[in-house]
């Protein structure tokens, strides 16, 4: 008998093909509609809050099923047509079918929730999320997968979870530009024959098309990812972009010839114009290389950026460690009001990267340090260089514990943290609250309109013991 009651408890509600009645409670990390079924908990991709939903059952686990919403049995209020003609198969969007308005709540309580549920924080200060003045035509880097079908070159994303290329006429996300660059080199490979990449064979020429685009300057780099050196017709291809592409600056090509998923090769060369072109975030100037790390959402940047020195409450007398400074954009904001600015990154490149960088803008009260922040923390410490304010900004891993305790060594006054992942930022400020800090306030800003994703910007204390 108790082995009967053993098994009748394991036995789920719900099975693969399977269709349900769902009322959708929220939305998921990944912008999927969540809601309870025979207490068990069914993610819905394409379903709202506060919306009646039938589900076709797709994948169980033990603890939660995925499935695809085939009929709103009742609609919420805030559902809108989405105006691309993919973006069911497409992965790039995630939310165009949430009224622009309730995507920026949705994100403000996303990450709310999340700070709660993860990181066990209470009373915390999440204000509104700050939306995006433009919330399409915002992405000033394209790199599209290119593929075959049927002998059909298709130019696009991955559909969502695969490898499979959704051909793209016109993303409603880029800049208009970028769908430019794509027309005149899907006209150019169909009209020479030119063969798209086969990732199963790891045969045919053009793998990727990359556009990159100054939002303040206007200036223009078209990138080509191959999979040998010589490309023929590629005069042609320079001829028709210079013809189309108002301000094109530079056309590179880039080789990988690796069977990897990894986008970029190590070699490139420039088949026209220069090796960067160049774009602005406030007053600041930038050169962007074809590898060069640049935020994608110009605009929200400068709005970003200006939060975390808003937070880090800059006089002119500070000294601020910014940790995982990348190419130093952070590192340069926070010099105009600071005393002296450290960087701390452990990628060579983008050191190398940050230093041209600060140099450009002419910032000598910067120091771009390569290594491991762990180490590089209390050795400036022990030179007799202690900071007021310490920035993180840390790709979506978040921190290493180590070095979330080496910060709290060096017991700055305040810690701005910015964060592109909920879910580690609320582990992270958990962590640093025991090393005695306090989280001040939360400030969610929308990098990436129609996504689920969010960025966040963090004021911590430290508290007086």
């Amino acid at each position: 008998m108790i082995g009967g009651a053993k098994l009748m408890k394991n036995i789920l509600p719900v099975h693969r093909g399977k269709q349900i009645e769902l009322t959708i409670n929220g939305l998921g990390s990944s912008g999927e509609g969540v809601g309870r079924y025979q207490d068990f908990t069914i993610f819905a991709r394409g379903a709202l809050p506060k919306e009646v939903v039938k589900v076709e059952i797709e994948t169980v686990k033990k603890n939660y099923a995925q499935g695809k919403m085939v009929a709103i049995l009742k609609g919420s209020k805030e559902r809108k047509d989405a105006i691309c003609p993919v973006y069911d198969k497409c992965g790039g969007c995630q939310l165009q079918h949430l009224d622009y308005g309730a995507q920026i709540k949705a994100k403000t309580l996303q990450v709310k929730e999340t700070l709660t549920r993860i990181g066990h924080l209470k009373d915390i200060n999440v204000l509104p999320t700050l939306k995006a003045a433009e919330p399409f035509y915002y992405r000033n880097k394209m790199q599209f997968p290119v593929s075959a079908r049927k002998g059909r070159v298709e130019i696009g994303c991955y559909a969502a979870a695969s490898h499979d290329v959704v051909d793209v006429e016109h993303c409603y996300i880029q800049k208009t530009i970028n769908n430019d660059i794509v027309a005149v080199v899907r006209k150019w490979m169909k009209e020479y024959k030119i063969a798209p990449y086969d990732e199963d064979r790891g045969s045919g020429l053009v793998r990727h098309v990359m556009g990159r685009v100054g939002a303040k300057t206007g200036e223009v780099m078209v990138v080509l990812v191959t999979t040998t050196y010589d490309i023929p017709h590629i005069k042609e291809l320079i001829s028709d972009l210079r013809k189309t592409i108002p301000n094109l600056k530079s056309v590179i090509q880039n080789i990988n010839k690796r069977h990897t998923n990894v986008i970029l090769g190590t070699k490139e060369r420039v088949l026209f114009g220069k090796a960067a072109i160049n774009d602005k975030i406030g007053d600041l100037s930038f050169k962007i290389s074809a590898q060069s790390f640049f935020q994608v959402n110009t605009e929200q940047a400068e709005v970003l950026y200006n939060k975390a020195i808003e937070f880090a409450s800059l006089t002119g007398k500070e000294t601020v460690f910014d940790i995982y400074c990348g190419t130093g954009t952070i590192s340069l904001f926070l010099a105009k009001q600071a005393k002296a600015v450290y960087g701390i990154e452990i990628v060579p490149s983008a050191i190398l990267d940050a230093r041209k960088n600060a140099e450009y803008n002419k910032r000598a009260n910067v120091t771009f340090m390569l290594g491991d922040a762990a180490q590089k923390l209390p050795e400036l410490l022990h030179m007799g260089v202690k900071p007021e304010v310490v920035v993180i900004d840390p790709p979506r891993a978040g921190c290493e514990e180590r070095v979330l305790k080496a910060i709290a060594g060096v017991k700055p006054k305040r810690i701005v943290y910015v964060s592109c992942n909920p879910s580690t930022l609320a582990r992270d400020l958990a962590l640093l609250e025991k090393e005695g800090y306090k989280t001040s306030k939360v400030q969610p800003v929308d990098m990436f309109p129609q996504t689920y994703h969010v960025e966040t910007v963090v004021l911590m204390s430290r508290v007086d013991k």
